[in-house]
């Protein structure tokens, strides 16, 4: 365990709120909650880790705050140890079916609740690994077409709650089929994580994203950023993928170089993401047929 994760302890006895802090403080993070109404306050405040929850509370017991959590998707995904003074079965079935991960006994040992919350906070962490391994693209490390999807979807809603432009280009690398074709797909592969370095570089502000969308074409996301800011960002990146000159054809001199189409929306209810992406995939066809090694603007 390390201090990157934290844990909400839930309890209505400071007692056992200082006991608990005192056995995990020097392994994780606390935060801490005297019933669960304010418990169910903190978790939608500070998204923790892992929930120990106290079942018997006045005015909201465990049980609850139980469903309290389980009803809200910014909470239901937190596991919850349960820590009671109950042992009779029902009770521990009742927990476990509103979703609790797991029920320690009181009274409390050190012991016991260092061993269980490592155990979670280990499952917790293998799970975010699978989680980030499954949106990562494996030959450029940029993120994968699931990501991107997420992406665009929650940046979506975020832009038009804050009436913020969303900017959205589609790069393309000029000539692929024919490169492979020459020199073979290892070499392929190369071009394309060379090309991934310099989109990956270009596109870390804030919340930017830059995914691979399939074969030899890219997509990146810029929140709150201008059509503007957008061409030249896309510029820059179209001259870095130039300047490496990695030969394409011997014969013709030619090099690797990209194209792009870059659209923009301030988007509203009535506006889809969809029509900024096929926008954008539209301003590519534009580049593509006028010459390529260029952006065009959708």
């Amino acid at each position: 365990m390390s201090n990157s994760f934290s844990v909400l302890v839930i309890d209505d006895e400071m007692i056992n709120l200082q006991i608990i802090s005192d056995i995990l403080c020097d392994e994780v993070d606390i935060i801490m909650a005297k019933s669960g109404e304010q418990g169910v306050r903190k978790a939608l405040e500070f998204s923790p880790d892992l929930i120990l929850l106290d079942v018997i509370m006045p005015d909201m017991d465990g049980f609850d705050t139980m469903k309290k959590l389980s009803q809200d998707a910014r909470t239901c995904d937190i596991p919850v140890i349960f820590i009671t003074a109950l042992n009779d079965i029902d009770n521990e079935e009742k927990g476990l079916l509103l979703g609790a991960s797991d029920y320690i006994q009181k009274p409390i040992h050190a012991s016991i609740i260092k061993a269980r919350v490592a155990l979670h906070l280990k499952l917790i962490n293998q799970h975010r690994i699978l989680e980030r391994l499954s949106t990562i693209d494996p030959l450029t490390s940029l993120a994968n077409r699931r990501k991107y999807e997420e992406t665009i979807r929650s940046e979506w809603t975020l832009m038009e709650e804050l009436n913020q432009t969303l900017s959205l280009a589609v790069i393309d690398i000029d000539n692929f089929k024919q490169y492979n074709d020459l020199y073979g797909h290892a070499a392929g592969d190369i071009v394309l994580q060379r090309v991934a370095t310099v989109l990956a570089n270009n596109f870390i502000k804030n919340r930017d994203l830059v995914a691979r969308y399939g074969g030899e074409e890219f997509v990146a996301i810029m929140p709150n950023t201008l059509k503007e800011e957008a061409l030249y960002r896309i510029n820059k990146c179209i001259s870095e993928v130039q300047d490496m000159a990695i030969a394409c054809n011997k014969k013709d001199k030619n090099i690797v170089t990209i194209s792009a189409g870059v659209a923009s929306i301030a988007p509203t209810r009535d506006d889809r993401f969809e029509d900024l992406f096929a926008a954008a995939d539209k301003a590519l066809y534009m580049a593509k047929t006028s010459g390529k090694n260029q952006v065009k603007c959708g």
